[in-house]
């Protein structure tokens, strides 16, 4: 069951045609992949998607309704969540703080809920705070919560923005290079925590990396872009046989 559909997306940036009638389909509780070569329109088309740019021609639907047009935030209040090829925590805040940021989409209390302290504010904000600590539990940061985001390694720096971007409860989580700057043992990891994310919470994931054995091994599906055009879509293990990728992107690899 289609879960995200991208229909004939189109964006130019003056002269440059940057994505040319991109179409996809991501299928709810898979893992699917967006690769191909430095250029190739993978991030342009993420941030597309989530209403950093908008498209000059196409559709973008999430779940049946339409993400086209809308702006960031209300396309993560309708479940589509991303992180960053370069991290963008709030880095003088703690672990904790910066996933309660994402806690943020899904809660109703607003400025005089936080002033006054009525008891509904008071019991969104205590089960925000469970939510939160359950996060980071749950991708391995627990004893961290009470460190400034700025002093975690790399590796829980990365999965702390996963960690915020689950607390907006996304249908779709999308993730730009997650495992860029990983050590093996970190990257087998998240590799772990990602699978663990659709088998045990349904979660679907979208995510543009570059790590060929990481993508193969972990994708159920994945599309190649190369110069704003989609070439492929399919399995890993027919993607490794097509020419055309094989010609624009794995090449040596693939063999």
């Amino acid at each position: 069951m289609s879960l995200l559909t991208v229909t004939g997306v189109n964006k130019a940036f003056g002269g440059l045609k940057a994505l040319s009638d991109v179409s996809l389909s991501v299928n709810a509780g898979e893992i699917y992949g967006l690769i191909g070569p430095n250029g190739a329109g993978k991030t342009t088309l993420f941030n597309a998607l989530t209403g950093l740019y908008s498209i000059d021609s196409g559709e973008v639907m999430l779940a049946g309704a339409r993400l086209t047009g809308q702006p960031p935030h209300a396309i993560l209040k309708r479940g589509l969540a991303r992180t960053f090829q370069n991290i963008r925590l709030f880095a003088e805040m703690t672990a904790l703080e910066n996933v309660l940021v994402g806690r943020h989409a899904r809660t109703k209390s607003g400025v005089i809920g936080a002033i006054f302290q009525p008891p509904h504010t008071r019991r969104e904000e205590a089960d925000s705070l469970m939510r939160a600590r359950a996060l980071l539990a749950r991708v391995g940061l627990a004893p961290h919560a009470g460190r400034v985001a700025k002093h975690l390694s790399y590796g829980d720096q990365r999965r702390l923005e996963i960690a915020r971007a689950l607390a907006t409860e996304p249908k779709i989580l999308a993730l730009d290079e997650p495992a860029a700057g990983m050590n093996p043992g970190e990257r087998a990891a998240l590799a772990a925590l990602l699978r663990s994310l659709r088998d045990d919470d349904g979660l679907t994931l979208l995510l543009i990396e570059h790590d060929v054995k990481l993508v193969m091994g972990l994708c159920d599906r994945l599309a190649v872009l190369d110069y704003g055009v989609k070439i492929f879509e399919g399995t890993p293990e027919v993607a490794l046989k097509d020419a055309k990728v094989i010609a624009a992107y794995l090449g040596d690899e693939a063999a």
